[in-house]
């Protein structure tokens, strides 16, 4: 098959998603609209109680569970209902009390002391009855994660002293300077130890915790219903309850938003995003996104545990042109490296060290491992219509120019975070979002104690890799010194060519315009409550 052929199967494949696009996504109005605000102030309305805020999100979360958590989807609900010892600010440049009120660090680094609210009450649930939360179930929740999260979001924990009801003392296995960080992660919420042994594997169903709003329904494969918490400690939540409504088909969410059955779409890509601005009733609203959008290549086993194979891989596709094709709106820009521009470790020099489109190259390269003829093989990837789009296009990439022969496996989030983790898939592609510091991508990524989680499914294992991310996070907390060390660690991962990261894609919501009070946030993560916002509806 010739280069002009593919360029005209990619054409044909990107009208062919713009005209399904356009036919369940037709706007009615004529105008983009603006938002009246886009900060916790609420503008110039006075802010008002009352109401449901239905959220629609683009994947079914799986589980609850703070500790079992895989995916934003699932975040996104437990940080509504759970609080963490500390949080990002709405800028995500500076972290802030919430459980905790204040806290110090020790001259070796090790032990860090939190002092705690005396007015943090649980949620009622089956086996306590509301009780005020402690120093104890602080201890009981950090250590559980420490011990069982699926992520290892707390790795760097070795246990929790309790000095008081109000006062802990949590001390680390090794200087950690990102122990403040990962604190205020969904999956390091505090949880009542009477619900979590009561429901036992059901607890992901049953949460509860001492967050603004309470779990009041979790419907399979529909919906998770919330109400307000009215002993919650903090300001009292405006709304009276959240409903996340789960609609995988992003047109059928556009139109949801644009009929009122939704109040804030997710995710939007597409024609959606043109529905959205065309609608003098809806605000679209974008940040750039901490996001990395990538194909892993497993280096455990199979055909790409070779490097050349990688290479030949990467060589095989026009990624430029592969952009262009998932992302025909605009929502994301051409990635090279496994960590997004606005971290600080990001080194622009190294996109140099990404192979070029070449498929003579290519060929050549999968020739001297041993392929000449190429080989079957298959990738994972979720029901997002991006990840779709992707692997369609690179799926006709690799036939043409390295006669490999890859099969699409779709599935749902659970099912697919599930076999991505184990390490069964050849190929998988996702996107990883989190916070600026480069410690929760590239140590969730590469570093050889991840393998088995989601954030190292492919098996990446290097020694010096190890170390340079350890130092990292064990000899400073200076940012400077901090990120040189990232970007060496940089250097020799992207060296290795263990995937293709092929974009940074935008956070895009749309709203209706009666939400108030709304942050878009570039780690995807959606806070309808805190110290600097409080979500409300406009009547």
């Amino acid at each position: 098959m010739k280069a002009h052929n593919l360029k005209r199967i990619i054409c044909i494949l990107i009208a062919l998603f713009i005209c399904i696009t356009m036919v369940a996504g037709c706007g009615t109005g004529t105008k983009e609209s603006k938002p009246e605000t886009s900060e916790a102030t609420g503008g110039a309305a006075d802010e008002k109680d009352g109401g449901t805020l239905t959220i629609a999100l683009s994947a079914t979360p799986k589980n609850l569970d703070p500790i079992d958590y895989t995916g934003v989807y699932e975040g996104n609900v437990i940080i509504n209902v759970c609080d963490t010892l500390v949080k990002y600010d709405k800028s995500l440049q500076n972290i802030i009390p919430a459980i905790a009120t204040e806290w110090s660090v020790s001259d070796d680094m090790k032990t860090y002391t939190f002092k705690l609210r005396d007015d943090v009450y649980f949620q009622k649930g089956k086996y306590q009855d509301g009780r005020k939360m402690t120093a104890e179930d602080v201890k009981y929740s950090l250590e559980r994660s420490a011990k069982e999260s699926a992520m290892n979001r707390l790795s760097m924990l070795d246990h929790v002293d309790v000095v008081s009801d109000t006062e802990i003392k949590a001390v680390l296995k090794a200087p950690n300077a990102a122990f403040l960080t990962a604190l205020t992660d969904a999956g390091n919420t505090i949880v009542p130890k009477e619900e979590v042994e009561g429901w036992g594997d059901q607890f992901g169903l049953h949460l509860v915790g001492t967050g603004p709003f309470k779990l009041v329904d979790f419907i399979k494969d529909d919906s998770v219903v919330l109400e307000r918490n009215e002993k919650y400690w903090g300001q009292k939540p405006h709304l009276d309850g959240v409903v996340f409504k789960f609609i995988s088909d992003i047109n059928m969410m556009a139109n949801a938003l644009r009929t009122g059955e939704i109040d804030v779409a997710t995710d939007l890509v597409g024609e959606s995003i043109n529905v959205i601005k065309q609608s003098d009733d809806l605000v679209l609203e974008e940040v750039p996104g901490l996001v990395v959008s990538y194909v892993y290549m497993n280096m455990m086993q199979g055909p790409t545990a070779d490097r050349r194979v990688r290479e030949a891989i990467i060589s095989a596709v026009d990624i430029d042109e592969m952009v262009k094709g998932i992302y025909t709106w605009g929502e994301a820009q051409r990635g090279y490296l496994p960590l997004p521009p606005g971290s600080w470790g990001y080194d622009p020099s190294l996109e140099s060290l990404i192979p070029a489109y070449n498929p003579e190259k290519a060929k050549q390269l999968l020739t001297e491992a041993g392929y000449p003829n190429g080989f079957e093989t298959e990738i994972h990837v979720g029901n997002k219509p991006a990840r779709m789009k992707m692997s369609t296009i690179m799926q006709n990439y690799l036939k043409q120019n390295l006669n490999i022969d890859m099969k699409i496996q779709v599935s749902e989030w659970g099912t697919f975070s599930d076999i991505a983790s184990k390490g069964k898939a050849p190929l998988y592609g996702m996107s990883w979002t989190w916070y600026p510091d480069p410690y929760f991508f590239l140590n969730q990524m590469f570093h050889s104690s991840q393998i088995g989680s989601l954030g190292n499914g492919q098996g990446f294992n290097n020694p010096e890799v190890d170390k340079l991310l350890d130092d990292a996070v064990t000899t400073t907390v200076d940012i400077n010194e901090r990120a040189a060390l990232y970007k060496k660690a940089l250097k020799l991962i992207v060296e290795e060519l263990p995937q293709i990261d092929y974009a940074h894609e935008k956070v895009i919501y749309g709203l209706n315009k009666n939400v108030q009070g709304f942050v878009v946030s570039p780690d995807n993560q959606i806070n309808l409550v805190t110290s600097e916002i409080n979500v409300w509806k406009q009547k």
